[in-house]
């Protein structure tokens, strides 16, 4: 794949969320294969030890990819999800008091 992206509207922006799928797609396919082959509690694990390695060398190098795709785009990749019921960390506060009205004096 090219360094060099354009997002000049042709076809730079295309390029740039094909390949942020295409990272997602490896990085859950990629977990799905060491769910499948991570062994029960005792038993031997299926795969050598440096093969492991590559694995999570692998993962690093999708995360640090999709950092400098979402920085590019200019994504935040400090948001995370939350539950809209949820309190919320801020609040307004109101710099001035409310206008109370004054009753008619009829």
């Amino acid at each position: 794949m090219s360094e060099e992206r354009t997002t000049d509207g042709q076809g730079g922006d295309e390029q740039l969320s094909k390949e942020r799928m295409i990272l997602r797609i490896l990085r859950k396919v990629l977990a799905s294969i060491v769910r499948d082959t991570t062994p029960m509690p005792g038993m031997l694990h299926p795969l050598k030890e440096s093969t492991r390695e590559d694995i999570r060398d692998l993962f690093g190098l999708i995360a640090e990819r999709e950092a400098e795709l979402a920085q590019q785009a200019g994504i935040s990749m400090n948001e995370r999800p939350y539950y809209s019921d949820e309190p919320q960390k801020s609040s307004v506060v109101n710099l001035h008091p409310p206008k109370t009205r004054k009753p008619n004096g009829d």
